[in-house]
């Protein structure tokens, strides 16, 4: 279930990186992002597919996966599991993705209450009623965390999760060692 990745020789193919987001701030990206100046040292063992780096919108097949986020509308579904299609290792990146988050903080409450308290349609419409849009995503009953509906290889916990603890993610993925993390890394908050 969790097969580390082996390290590439330098002429060898670099492992395929994709990120995605799913409902959550994107706080875990800029988490990623705070690896600062390492993250050239990365680029000559990987290279980026999917991710706010690229600009690239479809995941190609990657050899590891970081999704944040977790599931609160029909269009997160589909792209999970489009992403875990892809993926060959997929690792849920902080507590929105690991078990819903702060979007999950309306599970408790009623959808249909907290769309006309969203969208205040007797005020910015002069009438009542939820818009029905085929661009607006379904939203689901409760919001998910994605191990609910994909494998997840592994977990990575924070909110978000500290930039040292993603470069040890990487690091020990890209050496072949399962990822270890320690107590200064390991983040639940």
């Amino acid at each position: 279930m969790n097969a580390p990745m082996n390290a590439a020789p330098a002429a060898a193919r670099k492992l395929r990186v994709a990120t995605t987001s799913l409902a959550g701030c994107f706080g875990c990206h800029m988490s990623f992002l705070d690896i600062d100046e390492r993250i050239i040292k990365l680029l000559d063992l990987i290279e980026f597919d999917r991710s706010p780096l690229t600009d690239i919108k479809h995941c190609g097949p990657c050899d590891l996966g970081l999704i944040e986020g977790g599931l609160c509308n029909a269009e997160n579904v589909h792209v999970l599991r489009e992403f875990r299609k892809n993926c060959k290792i997929l690792v849920a990146v902080g507590a929105c993705a690991i078990n819903g988050g702060l979007p999950a903080q309306r599970n408790h409450l009623d959808l249909r209450d907290i769309l006309e308290e969203v969208y205040q349609t007797e005020y910015l419409l002069g009438r009542g009623g939820i818009p029905n849009d085929p661009e607006l995503p379904l939203p689901l009953n409760k919001v998910h965390p994605i191990h609910e509906v994909v494998k997840v290889d592994y977990f990575l916990p924070g909110c978000p999760p500290p930039a040292d603890a993603f470069w040890k993610l990487l690091t020990d993925l890209l050496a072949g060692r399962t990822p270890s993390l320690g107590h200064g890394l390991l983040h639940y908050d």
